[in-house]
């Protein structure tokens, strides 16, 4: 989702207004999701900074529950694609169809003119298909036999695939990775929230037990608000560092791009607005730099081999480069 740019600053009344927002949002996520109280934040950050989540786990972590939670808490369209080796590009986008009624071609809209798509299983669909949504996640616009539709805000993407089966599987190009604001994993519950899953097995869709808190209209606002939060300029000077020494870093064929620093930035400004802050702590940084920047991240095949991940790459750049001291005033 692209937010239109806003040069009033975030107040702090209104950094406070936006985190009651956000904390309510939180507690009716987890209505369906238990115990992953970090992973929603950052879901629902992705959501107010106008970005895409790639949500990659085992099977029966609750990947799709979180997805579909998310979907139902916003007032306006959600549509879920189940990604399979045959799915066409335009069963995503839609495309011209011929009417015989008036004998001429029409716009038939795909799933994806909508405000949340959810992709299950992004990875068993072809690249081809794949490609179908780098338009869409990048410029909020379809493209159908050259003609541009734009997309209604807010827009976002929210994938999910399980990284551990490999048989009919297409990995993610870069290209598209480097798309998703945030890719995070939501792991298995510890045992108390899962004896109260285990207690509550009467719903076998927890995701229907959420109701919608918030119009589409109001996430777009809300997003301009996180837009007028304070970065300092020590603060952008290290995320600059970060990303310039994920480029020299051993093994890493590619580094965090720009784009990748104008994500995190924003990210964080969301972040930071979801905790009361009408500024930008460099913990927010730290915090966030992983799942915001390390599927940017592109190993050679060597490093790969020998066990290093992007993961790490980012955890190591962050233990060299030095934080910055930072005041609030």
């Amino acid at each position: 989702m692209t937010v239109a740019p806003d040069t009033t600053a975030c107040t702090p009344q209104a950094a406070g207004m936006f985190a009651e927002d956000f904390a309510r949002l939180v507690n009716n996520v987890e209505l369906a999701v238990v115990g992953k109280t970090r992973c929603v934040r950052l879901a629902l950050s992705c959501l107010f900074t106008g970005g895409h989540l790639l949500l990659e786990d085992v099977p029966g972590t609750g990947k799709t529950s979180l997805a579909k939670a998310i979907a139902r808490s916003v007032k306006g369209e959600h549509r879920r694609v189940q990604f399979t080796p045959d799915l066409l590009p335009s069963d995503v986008t839609g495309g011209n169809v011929y009417n015989p009624q008036t004998g001429q071609l029409s716009v038939r809209p795909g799933p994806i003119f909508t405000n949340i798509l959810l992709a299950d299983e992004i990875n068993r669909a072809s690249p081809k298909t794949q490609s179908a949504l780098l338009q869409a996640m990048e410029e909020e616009q379809v493209t159908i036999d050259g003609v541009n539709y734009p997309l209604e805000l807010p827009f976002m993407v929210i994938a999910t695939q399980n990284p551990i089966e490999q048989a009919g599987t297409y990995p993610l190009p870069e290209a598209q990775l480097d798309r998703f604001l945030i890719r995070t994993e939501l792991g298995y519950p510890d045992a108390q929230a899962t004896t109260r899953l285990l207690a509550e097995a009467a719903h076998r869709d927890r995701s229907t037990l959420i109701a919608p808190l918030i119009t589409p209209t109001g996430v777009v606002e809300r997003s301009r608000l996180a837009a007028g939060v304070h970065v300092d300029p020590a603060v952008l000077a290290y995320i600059s560092a970060i990303a310039e020494e994920t480029r020299r870093a051993k093994g890493v064929k590619i580094g965090v791009s720009v784009r990748g620093c104008l994500s995190l930035v924003r990210l964080a400004k969301t972040w930071a607005a979801a905790q009361g802050r009408h500024y930008v702590l460099p913990d927010d940084v730290l915090e966030l730099a992983v799942p915001a920047l390390a599927h940017r991240v592109v190993l050679d095949v060597e490093a790969e081999f020998s066990g290093t991940t992007a993961v790490g790459v980012i955890e190591r750049v962050l233990s060299i480069v030095p934080a910055p001291a930072f005041r609030s005033s």
